[in-house]
């Protein structure tokens, strides 16, 4: 199972914020410190803003700023915003046609449970303080 670049761009932006939290800064200024392209990241933000996990002002002082502590935003919620539901396998979800006659599915979706579980477990809070640790 791969997470694309929105997963991870979008998550080391939010680690980004957690640590100024709660103060706010610019996407420029969080593209330039990640490495990351801005006009990508406004996109990741502008989702982001939209399920309510970022708040954005507009102006000359404006910038992002998590919508939420810390403490209350886990790595599956930004994950599930930006990639869709997490599931090891597309059968392993609402697309499965056969998942009342197929027995395998079971592994994939203990499997999809267990990554989910363990996701929404970590929260940004967790991260900023294992960061400093090192």
């Amino acid at each position: 199972m791969k997470f694309s670049t929105k997963a991870e761009y979008g998550l080391r932006a939010m680690v980004n914020l957690a640590k100024h939290y709660p103060g706010q800064k610019t996407a420029k200024l969080i593209s330039k410190e990640e490495d990351i392209s801005q006009k990508y990241l406004e996109r990741l933000l502008a989702t982001l803003c939209s399920e309510g996990i970022v708040d954005s002002s507009k102006g000359k002082s404006g910038g992002y700023v998590l919508a939420r502590d810390p403490k209350k935003i886990s790595a599956g919620e930004i994950i599930e915003v930006l990639e869709g539901s997490i599931s090891p396998m597309r059968c392993a979800g609402e697309f499965c046609a056969a998942e009342k006659r197929c027995l395998s599915s079971i592994v994939w979706i203990e499997l999809g449970q267990q990554i989910r579980k363990t996701l929404y477990s970590i929260k940004l809070d967790s991260l900023i303080r294992q960061k400093r640790r090192k």
